[in-house]
């Protein structure tokens, strides 16, 4: 069994076996930027992007073959989340489970994190952490 590791950022295995044979088909191509930006009905989302070279304010997570690149504002919404790929019939793709999500979209596509920056407006989720 796994230790969980609040302060950093987990992958299954069945995610860096995804995120390998994407690297393998995209030559020159070393890393995977995964980050969130603000979009959707719930106020963020996440995103991943090929890299070639890191930024100076990158976390960067070496797995077997996969180096991802997280920069601070992203990591700090991040931490403590495991990422999973799963397969379920036709439905396939990479799933964050994170704890610092407050809620999340009907769709699945986009959640909200209760942060200072989000605190200091007047929507608050009803949805406790566990």
């Amino acid at each position: 069994m796994e230790k969980f590791k609040p302060e950093q950022l987990q992958f299954s295995d069945m995610a860096i076996s995804h995120f390998s044979k994407i690297l393998e088909k995209e030559l020159g191509k070393k890393s995977i930027r995964i980050g969130i930006r603000k979009a959707g009905c719930s106020g963020y989302e996440y995103f991943f992007n090929y890299e070639e070279a890191h930024n100076d304010d990158d976390t960067i997570i070496n797995y077997d073959d996969c180096t991802f690149l997280i920069d601070s504002k992203s990591f700090e919404f991040l931490k403590g989340s495991k990422v999973d790929y799963t397969e379920d019939g036709f439905n396939k793709g990479i799933q964050f489970h994170n704890p610092n999500a407050t809620a999340v979209c009907g769709c699945g596509e986009s959640f909200k994190i209760d942060s200072k920056e989000s605190s200091d407006t007047k929507n608050t989720s009803q949805i406790k952490k566990k």
